[in-house]
Protein backbone atom coordinates (compact mmCIF):
# COMPACT_ATOMS: atom_id res chain seq x y z
CA UNK A 1 0.00 0.00 0.00
CA UNK A 2 3.40 2.30 0.53
CA UNK A 3 5.38 3.84 -2.32
CA UNK A 4 8.90 2.11 -2.33
CA UNK A 5 11.75 3.74 -0.30
CA UNK A 6 15.09 3.78 -0.45
CA UNK A 7 17.38 0.33 0.02
CA UNK A 8 17.56 -0.18 3.94
CA UNK A 9 20.30 -1.19 5.43
CA UNK A 10 21.32 -4.44 6.56
CA UNK A 11 21.70 -3.38 10.57
CA UNK A 12 17.41 -2.92 10.22
CA UNK A 13 17.01 -6.07 10.34
CA UNK A 14 18.25 -6.37 13.71
CA UNK A 15 16.06 -4.08 14.68
CA UNK A 16 13.46 -7.47 14.55
CA UNK A 17 15.76 -9.84 14.65
CA UNK A 18 17.34 -9.04 17.98
CA UNK A 19 15.29 -6.80 19.65
CA UNK A 20 12.69 -8.53 22.11
CA UNK A 21 11.34 -11.54 22.68
CA UNK A 22 7.02 -11.75 23.01
CA UNK A 23 7.42 -10.44 27.20
CA UNK A 24 9.85 -8.22 26.60
CA UNK A 25 10.00 -4.38 27.29
CA UNK A 26 10.28 -1.55 25.00
CA UNK A 27 13.91 -0.68 23.70
CA UNK A 28 16.31 -1.66 21.02
CA UNK A 29 19.01 -3.65 20.16
CA UNK A 30 22.84 -1.79 19.73
CA UNK A 31 22.91 0.51 16.56
CA UNK A 32 19.39 0.80 16.75
CA UNK A 33 17.36 3.56 18.24
CA UNK A 34 14.06 2.93 19.24
CA UNK A 35 12.82 6.90 20.06
CA UNK A 36 10.44 8.38 22.21
CA UNK A 37 7.46 9.73 21.31
CA UNK A 38 8.13 12.16 18.76
CA UNK A 39 4.78 13.79 17.75
CA UNK A 40 2.20 14.01 20.60
CA UNK A 41 -1.02 15.40 19.94
CA UNK A 42 -3.62 16.38 22.13
CA UNK A 43 -6.57 14.15 23.82
CA UNK A 44 -9.64 13.09 21.82
CA UNK A 45 -7.07 13.11 18.77
CA UNK A 46 -7.18 10.02 16.80
CA UNK A 47 -7.33 7.86 13.49
CA UNK A 48 -3.83 8.66 12.29
CA UNK A 49 -2.53 8.05 9.00
CA UNK A 50 0.81 7.80 7.51
CA UNK A 51 1.96 8.09 3.70
CA UNK A 52 5.89 7.92 2.93
CA UNK A 53 7.35 9.44 -0.03
CA UNK A 54 9.99 8.02 -2.16
CA UNK A 55 12.35 11.08 -1.31
CA UNK A 56 11.58 10.09 2.48
CA UNK A 57 8.88 12.48 2.89
CA UNK A 58 6.41 11.53 5.50
CA UNK A 59 2.74 12.91 5.77
CA UNK A 60 0.66 12.05 8.90
CA UNK A 61 -3.03 12.71 8.81
CA UNK A 62 -5.14 12.73 11.95
CA UNK A 63 -8.53 13.96 13.72
CA UNK A 64 -8.97 16.31 16.26
CA UNK A 65 -11.95 17.54 18.30
CA UNK A 66 -13.26 21.20 18.54
CA UNK A 67 -15.33 22.97 20.28
CA UNK A 68 -19.23 21.56 20.32
CA UNK A 69 -19.78 18.69 17.25
CA UNK A 70 -17.04 20.59 15.12
CA UNK A 71 -13.83 18.32 14.51
CA UNK A 72 -10.16 19.21 12.28
CA UNK A 73 -8.57 17.06 9.79
CA UNK A 74 -5.05 18.05 10.16
CA UNK A 75 -1.73 17.24 8.01
CA UNK A 76 2.06 17.28 9.17
CA UNK A 77 5.10 16.50 7.03
CA UNK A 78 8.45 15.13 8.21
CA UNK A 79 11.00 16.15 6.41
CA UNK A 80 14.91 14.93 7.88
CA UNK A 81 13.00 13.61 10.87
CA UNK A 82 11.46 16.71 11.52
CA UNK A 83 7.52 17.64 11.77
CA UNK A 84 6.00 20.73 10.45
CA UNK A 85 3.80 22.50 12.63
CA UNK A 86 0.03 21.03 12.03
CA UNK A 87 -1.89 22.46 8.75
CA UNK A 88 -5.27 22.36 8.47
CA UNK A 89 -7.12 20.52 6.06
CA UNK A 90 -10.80 21.53 6.51
CA UNK A 91 -12.79 22.24 9.67
CA UNK A 92 -16.36 20.82 9.88
CA UNK A 93 -19.19 19.07 11.98
CA UNK A 94 -20.39 17.13 9.32
CA UNK A 95 -16.94 14.86 9.20
CA UNK A 96 -17.90 11.03 9.84
CA UNK A 97 -15.28 10.05 12.78
CA UNK A 98 -14.73 6.20 12.98
CA UNK A 99 -12.03 4.33 14.74
CA UNK A 100 -11.78 2.18 11.66
CA UNK A 101 -12.36 4.26 8.65
CA UNK A 102 -10.00 7.21 8.89
CA UNK A 103 -8.50 9.97 6.59
CA UNK A 104 -5.52 9.28 4.25
CA UNK A 105 -3.24 11.50 2.31
CA UNK A 106 -1.06 11.14 -0.86
CA UNK A 107 1.54 12.65 -2.42
CA UNK A 108 1.68 13.06 -6.32
CA UNK A 109 4.45 13.01 -8.78
CA UNK A 110 4.59 16.64 -8.89
CA UNK A 111 4.25 17.45 -5.15
CA UNK A 112 0.57 18.15 -5.15
CA UNK A 113 -0.69 16.47 -1.65
CA UNK A 114 -5.00 15.14 -2.41
CA UNK A 115 -6.86 14.18 1.34
CA UNK A 116 -9.28 11.97 1.40
CA UNK A 117 -12.70 11.99 4.91
CA UNK A 118 -15.87 10.96 5.02
CA UNK A 119 -18.58 13.31 5.46
CA UNK A 120 -21.89 12.55 6.61
CA UNK A 121 -24.77 13.59 3.66
CA UNK A 122 -28.14 12.55 6.18
CA UNK A 123 -29.53 11.84 9.66
CA UNK A 124 -28.63 8.25 9.72
CA UNK A 125 -26.06 6.09 11.40
CA UNK A 126 -24.65 5.19 8.15
CA UNK A 127 -25.07 7.89 5.32
CA UNK A 128 -21.72 9.17 3.78
CA UNK A 129 -19.58 9.73 1.57
CA UNK A 130 -15.80 10.31 0.24
CA UNK A 131 -14.44 13.60 -0.06
CA UNK A 132 -11.59 14.83 -1.94
CA UNK A 133 -9.70 17.93 -1.95
CA UNK A 134 -5.96 18.49 -2.81
CA UNK A 135 -3.11 21.25 -2.04
CA UNK A 136 -0.41 22.70 -4.25
CA UNK A 137 1.42 24.15 -1.94
CA UNK A 138 2.17 22.03 0.67
CA UNK A 139 -1.16 22.09 2.46
CA UNK A 140 -1.20 25.96 2.81
CA UNK A 141 -4.56 25.58 0.80
CA UNK A 142 -6.75 23.51 -0.31
CA UNK A 143 -9.52 23.20 -3.17
CA UNK A 144 -12.85 22.62 -2.78
CA UNK A 145 -13.93 19.07 -1.71
CA UNK A 146 -15.22 16.88 -4.52
CA UNK A 147 -16.89 13.67 -3.72
CA UNK A 148 -14.66 10.78 -5.00
CA UNK A 149 -17.93 8.56 -6.31
CA UNK A 150 -20.55 9.05 -8.45
CA UNK A 151 -23.14 7.58 -6.36
CA UNK A 152 -24.87 10.05 -4.19
CA UNK A 153 -26.91 8.36 -2.22
CA UNK A 154 -27.31 8.18 1.68
CA UNK A 155 -25.81 5.62 2.14
CA UNK A 156 -21.71 3.84 3.07
CA UNK A 157 -18.93 5.04 1.62
CA UNK A 158 -15.75 4.65 2.57
CA UNK A 159 -12.72 2.61 4.07
CA UNK A 160 -10.17 4.30 1.16
CA UNK A 161 -6.96 3.34 -0.07
CA UNK A 162 -4.82 5.44 -2.27
CA UNK A 163 -1.14 5.43 -3.85
CA UNK A 164 0.45 7.58 -6.25
CA UNK A 165 -0.29 6.61 -10.14
CA UNK A 166 0.76 7.95 -13.46
CA UNK A 167 1.20 11.33 -12.69
CA UNK A 168 -1.71 11.39 -9.88
CA UNK A 169 -3.05 9.10 -7.67
CA UNK A 170 -5.57 6.07 -7.70
CA UNK A 171 -7.90 4.70 -4.81
CA UNK A 172 -10.22 1.99 -4.29
CA UNK A 173 -13.17 2.43 -1.73
CA UNK A 174 -16.20 0.31 -0.47
CA UNK A 175 -19.11 1.70 -1.83
CA UNK A 176 -22.50 1.09 -0.86
CA UNK A 177 -24.69 3.03 -3.25
CA UNK A 178 -26.79 -0.49 -4.27
CA UNK A 179 -27.73 -0.91 -0.73
CA UNK A 180 -30.75 -0.33 -0.48
CA UNK A 181 -30.64 1.93 2.90
CA UNK A 182 -28.14 3.16 5.22
CA UNK A 183 -28.44 1.51 8.59
CA UNK A 184 -31.53 -0.49 9.99
CA UNK A 185 -33.23 1.27 13.24
CA UNK A 186 -30.58 -0.34 15.77
CA UNK A 187 -27.30 1.88 14.12
CA UNK A 188 -26.63 -1.59 12.17
CA UNK A 189 -25.84 -2.17 8.55
CA UNK A 190 -28.52 -2.53 5.92
CA UNK A 191 -29.71 -6.14 4.78
CA UNK A 192 -30.60 -4.96 1.80
CA UNK A 193 -28.10 -4.74 -1.27
CA UNK A 194 -24.67 -6.02 -1.40
CA UNK A 195 -21.50 -3.60 -0.69
CA UNK A 196 -18.72 -3.13 -3.67
CA UNK A 197 -15.38 -2.29 -4.09
CA UNK A 198 -14.78 0.64 -6.98
CA UNK A 199 -11.92 2.42 -8.41
CA UNK A 200 -10.98 5.92 -9.73
CA UNK A 201 -8.16 7.81 -10.48
CA UNK A 202 -7.00 11.43 -9.21
CA UNK A 203 -5.39 14.20 -11.25
CA UNK A 204 -3.57 17.23 -9.37
CA UNK A 205 -6.12 19.56 -10.88
CA UNK A 206 -9.15 17.37 -8.78
CA UNK A 207 -9.80 15.79 -11.98
CA UNK A 208 -11.42 12.08 -11.50
CA UNK A 209 -10.90 9.31 -14.15
CA UNK A 210 -13.82 6.35 -15.40
CA UNK A 211 -15.42 4.78 -12.11
CA UNK A 212 -14.70 0.94 -12.70
CA UNK A 213 -16.50 -1.67 -10.71
CA UNK A 214 -14.14 -4.32 -9.07
CA UNK A 215 -16.05 -6.53 -7.16
CA UNK A 216 -19.94 -6.56 -6.40
CA UNK A 217 -20.03 -8.48 -2.97
CA UNK A 218 -17.80 -7.87 -0.66
CA UNK A 219 -17.59 -6.99 3.44
CA UNK A 220 -19.36 -4.27 4.69
CA UNK A 221 -16.72 -2.25 6.61
CA UNK A 222 -13.17 -4.17 6.38
CA UNK A 223 -10.40 -1.76 5.03
CA UNK A 224 -9.26 -1.54 1.69
CA UNK A 225 -5.79 -2.00 -0.09
CA UNK A 226 -4.28 -0.83 -2.98
CA UNK A 227 -0.78 -0.98 -4.26
CA UNK A 228 1.78 -0.11 -7.26
CA UNK A 229 3.63 -3.04 -9.10
CA UNK A 230 5.51 -3.09 -12.19
CA UNK A 231 2.97 -4.00 -13.99
CA UNK A 232 -0.09 -1.70 -12.72
CA UNK A 233 -2.01 -2.06 -9.87
CA UNK A 234 -3.71 -4.72 -7.20
CA UNK A 235 -6.28 -4.03 -4.91
CA UNK A 236 -7.33 -6.65 -2.00
CA UNK A 237 -10.05 -6.18 0.39
CA UNK A 238 -12.30 -9.10 2.20
CA UNK A 239 -14.69 -11.01 0.36
CA UNK A 240 -18.39 -11.82 0.98
CA UNK A 241 -19.50 -15.26 -0.82
CA UNK A 242 -23.34 -16.03 -0.72
CA UNK A 243 -22.50 -18.26 2.04
CA UNK A 244 -20.87 -15.55 4.32
CA UNK A 245 -17.27 -16.65 3.55
CA UNK A 246 -14.83 -13.78 3.75
CA UNK A 247 -11.49 -14.48 3.21
CA UNK A 248 -9.08 -11.98 1.24
CA UNK A 249 -9.23 -11.57 -2.31
CA UNK A 250 -7.29 -9.56 -4.45
CA UNK A 251 -7.65 -7.84 -8.17
CA UNK A 252 -4.89 -6.34 -10.52
CA UNK A 253 -5.17 -4.21 -13.36
CA UNK A 254 -5.28 -0.18 -14.00
CA UNK A 255 -7.68 1.86 -16.15
CA UNK A 256 -10.48 0.60 -17.19
CA UNK A 257 -9.49 -3.01 -17.40
CA UNK A 258 -9.06 -5.52 -14.25
CA UNK A 259 -8.50 -8.90 -13.43
CA UNK A 260 -11.44 -11.21 -11.60
CA UNK A 261 -11.18 -11.81 -8.27
CA UNK A 262 -9.05 -14.02 -7.24
CA UNK A 263 -8.33 -15.28 -3.26
CA UNK A 264 -4.85 -14.62 -1.25
CA UNK A 265 -5.23 -18.13 0.62
CA UNK A 266 -8.80 -20.19 0.94
CA UNK A 267 -8.87 -20.18 4.83
CA UNK A 268 -13.01 -20.52 4.75
CA UNK A 269 -13.93 -17.73 7.34
CA UNK A 270 -17.16 -18.16 7.65
CA UNK A 271 -18.82 -15.56 9.68
CA UNK A 272 -22.47 -13.74 9.53
CA UNK A 273 -20.81 -9.91 9.82
CA UNK A 274 -18.13 -7.71 9.29
CA UNK A 275 -15.26 -8.33 11.59
CA UNK A 276 -13.99 -4.32 10.82
CA UNK A 277 -10.16 -6.08 9.93
CA UNK A 278 -9.36 -5.68 6.63
CA UNK A 279 -5.65 -6.63 4.44
CA UNK A 280 -2.63 -4.53 4.03
CA UNK A 281 -0.29 -4.43 1.15
CA UNK A 282 2.98 -3.60 0.01
CA UNK A 283 4.83 -3.89 -3.26
CA UNK A 284 8.23 -3.05 -5.00
CA UNK A 285 7.85 -3.97 -8.85
CA UNK A 286 6.74 -7.63 -9.32
CA UNK A 287 6.76 -8.26 -5.61
CA UNK A 288 3.80 -8.26 -3.20
CA UNK A 289 3.61 -8.76 0.61
CA UNK A 290 0.62 -9.09 2.15
CA UNK A 291 -1.11 -9.00 5.34
CA UNK A 292 -4.18 -9.85 7.17
CA UNK A 293 -6.86 -11.27 10.29
CA UNK A 294 -8.81 -13.98 10.05
CA UNK A 295 -10.91 -16.36 12.57
CA UNK A 296 -10.85 -19.07 10.34
CA UNK A 297 -11.80 -22.35 12.36
CA UNK A 298 -12.88 -19.91 15.74
CA UNK A 299 -9.16 -18.78 16.51
CA UNK A 300 -8.02 -15.58 16.00
CA UNK A 301 -5.16 -15.29 13.49
CA UNK A 302 -2.80 -13.12 11.69
CA UNK A 303 -1.02 -13.84 8.77
CA UNK A 304 1.28 -13.02 5.69
CA UNK A 305 2.15 -13.90 2.58
CA UNK A 306 4.28 -13.27 -0.53
CA UNK A 307 4.16 -12.53 -4.58
CA UNK A 308 6.69 -12.51 -6.73
CA UNK A 309 4.50 -12.09 -9.82
CA UNK A 310 3.01 -8.78 -8.83
CA UNK A 311 -0.15 -9.99 -7.20
CA UNK A 312 -1.31 -13.47 -10.09
CA UNK A 313 -0.69 -15.66 -7.05
CA UNK A 314 0.50 -15.71 -3.51
CA UNK A 315 2.86 -18.59 -2.07
CA UNK A 316 1.63 -20.06 1.37
CA UNK A 317 0.71 -18.07 4.46
CA UNK A 318 2.75 -17.91 7.87
CA UNK A 319 0.84 -17.07 10.96
CA UNK A 320 2.60 -14.11 12.68
CA UNK A 321 0.77 -13.49 15.81
CA UNK A 322 1.33 -14.58 19.52
CA UNK A 323 -1.51 -16.24 20.07
CA UNK A 324 -4.48 -13.70 20.65
CA UNK A 325 -4.76 -11.11 17.69
CA UNK A 326 -6.70 -8.26 17.45
CA UNK A 327 -5.77 -7.86 13.82
CA UNK A 328 -5.52 -4.04 12.34
CA UNK A 329 -2.62 -5.03 10.45
CA UNK A 330 0.41 -2.80 8.36
CA UNK A 331 3.00 -4.50 6.63
CA UNK A 332 6.27 -2.91 4.76
CA UNK A 333 8.50 -4.82 2.49
CA UNK A 334 12.10 -4.87 2.86
CA UNK A 335 14.49 -5.09 0.31
CA UNK A 336 15.80 -8.13 0.76
CA UNK A 337 12.00 -9.30 -0.02
CA UNK A 338 11.15 -10.18 3.38
CA UNK A 339 8.42 -7.57 5.31
CA UNK A 340 8.36 -6.19 8.22
CA UNK A 341 4.22 -6.62 9.89
CA UNK A 342 2.37 -4.88 12.80
CA UNK A 343 -0.42 -5.62 14.39
CA UNK A 344 -2.07 -5.74 17.70
CA UNK A 345 -1.59 -8.56 20.12
CA UNK A 346 -3.05 -9.41 23.29
CA UNK A 347 -1.84 -12.06 24.42
CA UNK A 348 -1.26 -12.33 28.39
CA UNK A 349 -4.11 -9.63 28.39
CA UNK A 350 -1.90 -7.22 27.85
CA UNK A 351 -2.79 -5.14 24.76
CA UNK A 352 0.28 -4.01 22.55
CA UNK A 353 1.37 -2.94 19.13
CA UNK A 354 4.01 -5.07 17.76
CA UNK A 355 6.39 -5.48 14.87
CA UNK A 356 8.30 -8.68 13.44
CA UNK A 357 10.31 -9.76 10.33
CA UNK A 358 8.61 -12.27 8.31
CA UNK A 359 10.77 -13.95 5.60
CA UNK A 360 9.79 -15.59 1.86
CA UNK A 361 9.95 -18.90 3.30
CA UNK A 362 7.91 -18.40 5.99
CA UNK A 363 10.17 -17.86 9.07
CA UNK A 364 9.92 -15.07 11.64
CA UNK A 365 12.18 -13.02 13.78
CA UNK A 366 10.82 -12.00 17.41
CA UNK A 367 8.48 -9.34 17.71
CA UNK A 368 9.45 -5.86 18.71
CA UNK A 369 7.51 -3.90 21.28
CA UNK A 370 6.42 -0.32 19.73
CA UNK A 371 4.03 0.64 22.27
CA UNK A 372 1.47 -0.73 24.73
CA UNK A 373 -1.94 0.05 23.62
CA UNK A 374 -5.97 -1.14 24.68
CA UNK A 375 -7.75 -3.56 23.11
CA UNK A 376 -10.94 -1.03 22.78
CA UNK A 377 -12.18 0.14 19.67
CA UNK A 378 -10.62 3.92 20.53
CA UNK A 379 -7.41 2.60 20.02
CA UNK A 380 -7.95 2.32 16.67
CA UNK A 381 -5.67 1.42 13.60
CA UNK A 382 -1.93 1.65 14.14
CA UNK A 383 -0.01 2.58 11.16
CA UNK A 384 3.53 2.24 9.82
CA UNK A 385 6.02 3.43 6.75
CA UNK A 386 9.46 3.01 5.86
CA UNK A 387 11.63 5.61 4.53
CA UNK A 388 15.37 4.79 4.28
CA UNK A 389 17.33 3.61 7.33
CA UNK A 390 13.88 4.37 9.22
CA UNK A 391 10.39 2.77 10.30
CA UNK A 392 7.93 5.19 11.41
CA UNK A 393 4.84 4.26 13.61
CA UNK A 394 1.45 6.09 14.82
CA UNK A 395 -1.18 5.11 16.78
CA UNK A 396 -3.65 6.09 18.99
CA UNK A 397 -2.60 6.30 22.36
CA UNK A 398 -5.80 5.14 25.17
CA UNK A 399 -6.91 6.77 27.75
CA UNK A 400 -8.75 10.13 28.50
CA UNK A 401 -5.51 11.72 28.12
CA UNK A 402 -4.48 9.85 25.29
CA UNK A 403 -4.23 11.22 21.30
CA UNK A 404 -1.97 10.38 18.60
CA UNK A 405 1.35 9.83 18.93
CA UNK A 406 4.19 9.38 16.29
CA UNK A 407 7.35 7.19 17.30
CA UNK A 408 10.23 6.13 15.02
CA UNK A 409 13.01 3.15 15.22
CA UNK A 410 16.33 4.80 13.87
CA UNK A 411 19.77 3.19 12.60
CA UNK A 412 22.69 4.66 14.18
CA UNK A 413 25.07 1.93 12.51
Amino acid sequence: MRPTSPIVPSVFLALIASGCTPAAEEGAPPGVELGEVELERPPGSGEPDLHATPDGVVLLTWLEPLAGERWALRLAIRESGAWSEPRTVRESERFFVNWADFPSSVRMEDGTIAVHWLEKVADAPYAYHVMLSVSADRGSTWSEPIRAHRDDSPTEHGFVSMVPWRGGAALVWLDGGAMQESGTADGGHSSGGAMSVRFTTLLPDATLGAEVLLDGRTCECCGTALAATGDGLVAAYRDRSETEIRDIAVVRGGGETWTEPALVAAQGWEIPGCPVNGPQLSASGADVAAAWYTGAGGEPQVYVAFSTDGGASFGAASRVDEGAPLGRVDIERLDDGSAIVTWLEAAGGDPRILARRVRTDGSLDAPLLVARTSGERASGFPRMVRVGGEVVFAWTSPGDAGGVRVRSARLTD
